[in-house]
């Protein structure tokens, strides 16, 4: 009897260590939660003061804000930096290499081709925006599908006029509702998550909105004391808290990270359809802080703590290495990548990154930033760039203003980037002017490749939609 009792407890602990071992080791889960043109004041955690949003702010409480974290200043490139964890110029493209939107080439890889490779389901929902930024011409042997996802549902380009909507490789619907994208883009992410809860996954859903046109749905319409545009902020929060909710419900929020980020600053020109970069100054297309730092929050209950804050310097290309590192999977070993592994940063541990980034007004090289200091370049109108010809209108008038001289700013005392401090510092000019030289001989800046950027690609070329079968001809 008693032999017979040893052999059960022996029996019940190895089943109980087998299933700890098991719950240790098991793959973390990841969900990039990405918005589009949605300013660093446009939460209540990073201070909106008419915008309500619990859900995001819940998830601040329950994990990490970021706040001095870097995307890049216009959509495409923000997509391609965050998908590829390079600066945009470095990557390889399917076009000229210096449009304002690219078009990302089969040779890069990307965060889904890292995890598929670790044994991950993957799938992108919402704004796609690296096949081409027309609805009808885009490149349809470069959408997801092409890229890395094994599922996915997804508008091509942005909802400037209209959105068409493609799953996986199949049109399924013409201009449709844009107050329905929203609800719609969660639907699918939350019935993706239902149907692979049982291995590893990666969901990247990025948002249409707050993108012009605006659009909301009847539920949040004229709900919001900031007008539509805080309707469509609030409506995108209150997405977000169903996600957090099935994650609870069905217990995978111990086992899952989910970051929550916008792809640039607000987009001034559209007045008050646009959000706020308060304090910071500029605004999407610009290389001041209103143009390129945005709202971040990290959140994987028992992983990240909990009501931290960090203001360490990191940025979108950090998230393949970061994610890379947590799945055990391999990052490329045939490129450069330009992000770090932020992985101690984001679970408290991290000391004090010696990290050097630099801004880019698409192909521009504009200013770098090391610690407090931000350095921005001498520069003036050249040629017929966009940068000259279009974007200045894009900001306010008064943070269109060129250099004839290195500007320093110290961001701990100045956020706002309103007092030049070069020649108080002539050491730390310097030192930045060095590392803004190597960029532009490593990186590019123009039309000037750098040494350890990718080959452009294949010719430019369109590929008929035709090879895009329609599934409902009626829509």
């Amino acid at each position: 009897m008693k032999y017979s009792s040893l052999i059960c407890t022996f029996l019940i602990c190895l089943l109980f260590t087998s299933g700890c071992f098991a719950a240790d080791t098991q793959k973390p889960n990841f969900i990039i939660i990405f918005t589009d043109d949605q300013g660093y004041n446009d939460l209540g955690c990073f201070g909106s003061p008419n915008i309500k949003t619990p859900n995001i702010d819940q998830m601040a409480a329950e994990g990490m804000k970021l706040t001095s974290f870097y995307a890049q200043t216009v959509c495409g490139p923000s997509r391609a930096a965050l998908m590829t964890g390079s600066y945009p110029l470095r990557n390889a493209r399917n076009d000229n290499g210096v449009a304002p939107h690219p078009k990302l080439a089969l040779s890069e890889v990307t965060i889904a081709e890292v995890l598929k490779q670790a044994g991950y389901t993957t799938a992108m929902m919402g704004k796609w925006d690296l096949a081409g930024h027309n609805p009808e011409k885009f490149n349809a042997n470069l959408l997801p599908a092409d890229q890395g996802f094994d599922y996915s549902f997804f508008t091509p380009s942005s909802n400037d006029n209209r959105v068409h909507l493609i799953r996986n490789k199949t049109l399924v619907e013409m201009h449709a509702d844009m107050s329905t994208l929203t609800r719609r883009y969660t639907d699918e992410a939350i019935q993706f998550l239902e149907g692979n809860q049982e291995q590893p996954f990666f969901l990247y859903l990025a948002h249409t909105m707050p993108h012009t046109k605006l659009a909301v749905s009847d539920e949040f319409k004229g709900q919001s004391e900031r007008g539509l545009y805080g309707d469509v902020i609030e409506e995108i929060d209150h997405e977000v808290g169903r996600i957090q909710d099935f994650l609870k419900e069905k217990k995978l929020d111990e086992n899952t990270y989910v970051i929550f980020m916008s792809d640039n600053g607000p987009w001034w020109i559209k007045k008050e359809h646009a959000g706020s970069a308060a304090p910071l100054r500029g605004a999407k297309t610009s290389a001041w802080e209103g143009g390129i730092r945005v709202p971040a929050i990290v959140w994987a209950p028992g992983k990240v703590p909990a009501g931290t804050q960090s203001d360490q310097v990191l940025a979108t290309i950090d998230w393949l290495p970061t994610i890379a590192h947590l799945a055990g999977a391999e990052t490329p070993s045939d490129r450069v990548i330009d992000g770090i592994d932020i992985t101690e940063v984001i679970h408290g541990k991290g000391e004090e990154l010696d990290r050097t980034f630099f801004y880019y007004q698409h192909q521009e090289l504009r200013a770098v930033r090391k610690g407090k200091w931000k350095l921005h370049l001498p520069h003036r109108p050249e040629g017929k760039s966009i940068v000259y010809t279009k974007w200045p209108i894009h900001v306010a008038p008064e943070d269109r203003e060129m250099f004839d001289t290195y500007v320093l700013y110290d961001l701990e005392q100045d956020i706002a980037e309103t007092t030049n401090v070069a020649a108080d510092y002539p050491e730390v000019v310097a030192e930045l002017k060095a590392h803004l030289e190597w960029a532009r001989k490593d990186i590019g800046d123009g039309e000037q490749r750098g040494a350890n950027a990718r080959p452009l690609g294949d010719e430019p070329y369109w590929t008929p939609n035709e090879i895009i079968k329609t599934e409902n001809p009626d829509k």
